[in-house]
């Protein structure tokens, strides 16, 4: 007997994992390539290619990869910010241009990341659901020869006959809502498909999910306007700001709709720690899609709470002020009046602009116009800190004003080249001069400035908020939502569900009654394949009683020529300890060597 149990015990080990192994339907991967030549190659890169450790590797890498996309301004969603971002950082701007950092998600490095990773998926999730459809179409694995060797077991004599005994325990299985299957007199039985179906679940999602993904980058637009309270504008090419298509949406898919800014909230923290933090930011607007103006609505438009209009999204990106200037010449002539857009670049919105007056005429016989460069500060100091010139105190416009400095002469406006409205190229420009010094003035709402040498005069008369929009047209955007949210629960179902099997084996004894053997195997170290295997026994007994001998092991009598599987698993089960446990209604510990 202890001969036996050592024979066992050395075969124990490797035939309880293959057996455990067989219980997924993950595709078998290789150590190294198969075949000869450069055809055993190629097979051995795609196995490894479509194994799950590249794909989690490359699952890394676009992780990795999609981070200088939200730590870097792109040019898809804020035009503005990107600007702003290269004039901060002249020295590094040209090389983030070269490796594709300002759009990374349509950058070739991005791209091909995630297209190895669509590739490798879909070599993995294709074998493996059709190995999973072959388990599902066949019947449940007959019973081992050997039921003892199962990691959980129980047995016990009974008087009732052998086939009842087996039809009440697939009776039984089958409430219990396990695939049962009665057949060479034992009840096979195999549960959690759902742990299988949980992996297919999530890899197929991260299927979707790249394929939303994709679908985005090939079939969305993103067009970028700004608006100063009172303004409105029309969904065209013309009119937006800027515009960034994909091969299968143009300019001439851009939907078509009217939207117009009627006024925007802002409010801000004016106590404790957070103080001029932003607590509302809201823009009051009205639209209509199409061309048809008697459908004019009302809506907002919040952060993180875009407009829908048809098929696009408006979203609220950016909000700053715009100061109303009147400038006229040495006549009197109003020559400039508007508001000008100032661009924010702190938290207090303290912001920069120009104001390119191009129609000034002519002074001293010659043609002439007049650019201005400067602050706008929601809330200015009283002075201003000679190291860090003018700052905003508060973003909230508690005593704004305006820090402007003159310059005459030729903007280039007429050359033909495009420009930027939010620089001013001083290259034929010359600073005028005021007692010596460069003409500068700070302005309060409502006052004005003569310009030196007689340019005439600016005058400050107030100022506007504005806020900067992004319409969006992305159709994948639902696809990769149900891809993510499916691969959560795809990976709580292979997390949770526990794949396992239990047999049930009823043979009639020699010397007469009924030999009652129960075992499971689970894929994972679990209390809960020993748990219903106890229950089993319990609810079983209502049909086969125990003999009322406490001192009658039932394993003694067990018959030598036990009835053999034709199943190629069966032989290849793992084994335990033959010895059975003494209670007959309780399954052995599954982890025990005893």
């Amino acid at each position: 007997m202890s001969k036996t149990a050592t024979d066992t015990e050395q075969v124990s080990s490797p035939s309880t994992e293959d057996a455990a192994e067989r219980l997924t339907t993950a595709p078998v991967e290789s150590d190294g390539p198969t075949g000869i030549g450069v055809l055993g190659w190629l097979r051995w890169m795609w196995r490894q290619l479509t194994s799950m450790r590249v794909a989690l590797i490359l699952l890394f890498l676009l992780s990795l990869a999609a981070i200088p996309g939200s730590l870097i301004p792109q040019n898809g969603q804020n035009q503005f910010k990107v600007e702003a971002w290269k004039a901060q950082h002249t020295t590094v701007a040209p090389v983030y241009e070269k490796l594709q950092l300002f759009d990374v998600y349509s950058s070739v490095w991005f791209s091909a990341i995630y297209i190895l990773l669509f590739v490798s998926l879909a070599g993995c999730i294709v074998p493996r659901t059709w190995q999973f459809v072959g388990v599902l179409r066949a019947q449940p694995p007959a019973a081992p020869r050997v039921l003892t060797r199962m990691p959980v077991y129980a047995a016990w004599r009974t008087e009732a006959d052998a086939e009842t005994v087996n039809a009440a325990a697939h009776r039984l299985l089958r409430q219990r809502r396990f695939r049962a299957g009665l057949a060479g007199g034992s009840v096979a039985a195999e549960k959690g498909y759902l742990r299988e179906v949980g992996n297919l679940v999530f890899h197929l999602s991260l299927f979707a999910l790249l394929g939303g993904f994709a679908w985005a980058s090939l079939a969305s637009g993103t067009g970028g306007k700004l608006m100063v309270a009172g303004e409105g504008y029309a969904n065209t090419i013309t009119q937006l700001d800027d515009f960034t298509g994909s091969p299968f949406y143009t300019t001439d898919d851009i939907d078509p709709f009217y939207l117009k800014l009627n006024g925007f909230t802002a409010r801000f923290q004016t106590s404790g720690d957070q103080i001029g933090s932003a607590r509302q930011f809201t823009a009051n607007v009205e639209y209509y899609e199409g061309s048809d103006a008697s459908k004019l609505t009302q809506g907002k438009i919040e952060v993180n709470h875009p407009l829908e209009i048809g098929d696009s999204k408006v979203y609220l990106i950016g909000h700053g002020y715009a100061p109303v200037i009147t400038v006229k010449n040495a006549a009197g002539e109003v020559v400039y009046t508007g508001a000008t857009p100032f661009l924010p670049q702190d938290a207090n919105l303290t912001s920069t602009g120009v104001i390119k007056v191009s129609d000034y005429g002519e002074k001293d016989g010659e043609k002439t116009q007049l650019g201005f460069s400067g602050f706008f500060l929601p809330t200015a100091p009283v002075a201003f800190d000679k190291n860090t010139g003018p700052r905003s105190l508060f973003p909230g416009d508690a005593d704004p004003a305006l820090v402007l400095n003159a310059f005459a002469g030729d903007l280039g406006t007429d050359s033909g080249l495009p420009q930027n409205v939010y620089q001013l190229n001083t290259k034929n420009l010359k600073q005028l001069q005021q007692e010596g010094e460069p003409a500068k003035a700070r302005l309060k709402p409502g006052q004005g400035w003569t310009l030196p040498d007689g340019y005439g005069t600016v005058t400050f008369d107030g100022y506007k908020e504005w806020a900067s929009f992004s319409v969006s047209h992305r159709p994948g955007n639902s696809v990769a939502l149900a891809g993510g949210v499916l691969a959560i629960l795809g990976l709580i179902g292979s997390l949770f569900v526990q794949r396992r099997r239990i047999w049930v084996r009823a043979v009639a004894l020699p010397g007469g009654g009924t030999l009652v053997e129960l075992a499971g195997l689970a894929r994972s170290e679990s209390a809960k394949i020993a748990e219903e295997l106890a229950e089993l026994a319990v609810d079983l007994q209502d049909d086969a009683p125990a003999s009322d001998d406490p001192d009658d092991d039932p394993t003694d009598d067990a018959p030598d020529d036990a009835p053999a599987t034709d199943d190629p698993e069966a032989e290849g089960e793992p084994a335990a300890a033959p010895d059975a446990p003494s209670d007959p209604a309780v399954p052995a510990d599954q982890n025990s060597k005893e």
